[in-house]
């Protein structure tokens, strides 16, 4: 009885079959990996951290036009108005801290911040570039005592 092929290469088939199995296994666990952290990265709550995006935007919306002098109320009143609005879900968008005596302090000043500026709209660039500068200064020292 003659074997077709030595026993060589029959190992060597075999080990080639291991190998694709092992780089198979690989992949699918990657692609399981990579599956199971995007689930629990959507289940995160993503409140804060998007009313944060939003207020910084609608500040920078407000601080490019005083650079381009477009300072007018109808420039700034709908930036200063959102912010407003954006500012009562701040203890909302952090409920660890709606406590924390601080932390209510400065959600307070912004929007005490706000109301001054809506209830006097500021009409020329010097005006807007004060207001600007002092919600700044609110976002900064709360950013100071509650991002590190």
């Amino acid at each position: 009885m003659s074997d077709p092929q030595p026993h060589g290469s029959q190992a060597h088939g075999n080990g080639a079959k291991y190998i694709a199995l092992l780089l198979l296994g690989l992949v699918i666990g990657a692609i399981c990996t990579v599956m199971a952290l995007r689930a629990i990265e959507a289940r995160k709550d993503h409140f804060h951290g998007s009313v944060m995006h939003v207020q910084a935007w609608h500040l920078g919306q407000i601080r490019a036009g005083i650079e381009q002098n477009r300072c007018g109320a109808t420039d700034s009143l709908p930036h200063l108005q959102t912010l407003r609005t954006m500012a009562n879900d701040l203890e909302p968008a952090f409920p660890e801290l709606r406590d924390d005596e601080r932390f209510v302090k400065y959600s307070s000043q912004m929007r005490a911040t706000l109301d001054a500026a809506l209830a006097q709209p500021p009409l020329n660039c010097e005006s807007l570039g004060a207001t600007a500068k002092k919600i700044g200064e609110d976002c900064k020292a709360c950013h100071q005592d509650f991002r590190g």
